[in-house]
């Protein structure tokens, strides 16, 4: 009966007293996956998220809460975890039974997985909104609001089915309905007074220029990378003076090994037009001072001009030390030796 509450079950700390303001809302979310290939073999495992960072992680075999992060289960004791990870593989193994057992009849077909989610959002002026979701293959099913489940939009007869069983289940709901409006945001808010000094850091990135090779005709891709920045928002743009480029493709915000992200911008150019082009960085970290690097910068223009001639010399210096490999290891060129032959029949003429 407790596996609509897997979710949260991983998340049941008491949180601080102390709100920090946030520009962006700040979600912490608990992700549970079940993947059932036939009626008696299954896989599962959870993690939970606050925001991108995962924080603390679960997998079926070993039954135990994982933490990824030193504060990641707040004030609670070792023995208040070891409740919750028992509360856990029970309720686990109630949903694989629930599961198994309805299949049948919620046309569930072999192999599937399901996810569920629940979790709770901080907003910037305080607000809290709490959420569970159950999907099945992906494509969501079920939605909680006002202590029961409301078939989706996509969840058709499969999701009026199984909501017709879970709201039968009354303080199964009223304890999601708790977890997710009073446990879930108390926990939030521990994790980010006892995060603060990890959550609230601040490191300033570092920016550079290159070129890359480009298959249109006289057109150049110019790269501006950033990387080492935390926190994940920013914002980088080629400009021209004070014009931003529509043209700039940004890649996707990597994370790099240390935490901090990484992330590139393009902009396709005219070889002749390239004249006035710079990359601005704009960060939290650098307090209103925007790093920008000019493209017609001097130091620019020499780390752009080897990074397109550094490749023309390495072929060329290798195709110099195969020919003189070539040469040294070939024995002299057949072309000589009629002329030796007509050499000796000279000097036998003559005497």
């Amino acid at each position: 009966m407790l596996y609509l509450q897997i979710p949260l079950l991983a998340v049941l700390l008491a949180g601080g007293d102390n709100e920090d303001a946030f520009q962006e809302p700040i979600s912490l979310q608990a992700n549970y996956i079940s993947y059932l290939y036939n009626h008696s073999w299954a896989r599962s495992w959870g993690s939970v998220w606050l925001g991108e960072m995962q924080i603390q992680g679960w997998e079926s075999n070993s039954g135990s809460i994982t933490f990824l992060q030193p504060w990641a289960k707040s004030n609670f004791s070792n023995k208040e975890m070891k409740i919750v990870e028992k509360l856990v593989h029970v309720a686990h193994v109630q949903l694989l039974y629930n599961l198994r057992n309805h299949a049948s009849e919620w046309k569930l077909e072999y192999p599937f997985e399901i996810q569920i989610t629940g979790g709770c959002e901080l907003h910037p002026e305080g607000h809290m909104v709490g959420f569970s979701q159950l999907a099945y293959e992906g494509s969501e099913v079920l939605s909680f609001q006002n202590s029961s489940w409301v078939p989706s939009l996509k969840g058709g007869t499969r999701g009026q089915q199984i909501g017709k069983v879970l709201n039968q289940r009354i303080v199964a709901n009223k304890m999601t309905h708790r977890m997710i409006s009073n446990t879930c945001p108390r926990f939030l808010l521990g994790l980010l007074d006892a995060g603060k000094a990890d959550l609230q850091r601040q490191v300033k990135p570092e920016a550079w220029l290159s070129t890359r090779p480009n298959p249109g005709p006289d057109h150049l891709l110019l790269v501006c990378h950033v990387s080492g920045f935390y926190p994940k928002p920013i914002s980088v743009m080629w400009m021209r003076g004070e014009q931003a480029q529509q043209g700039s493709q940004l890649s996707d915000i990597l994370r790099n090994a240390d935490g901090t992200w990484y992330l590139q911008v393009f902009l396709d150019v005219e070889a002749t037009k390239t004249s006035g082009l710079s990359c601005r960085v704009t960060h939290s970290s650098l307090e209103g001072q925007d790093i920008i690097l000019y493209l017609d910068h001097p130091n620019s223009k020499g780390w752009i001009i080897l990074a397109v001639m550094l490749p023309l010399l390495l072929l060329l210096t290798g195709l110099a030390f195969w020919l003189k490999k070539r040469w040294t290891h070939c024995e002299p060129p057949s072309t000589l030796l009629p002329l030796e032959r007509f050499q000796r029949s000279r000097d036998s003429t003559h005497t």
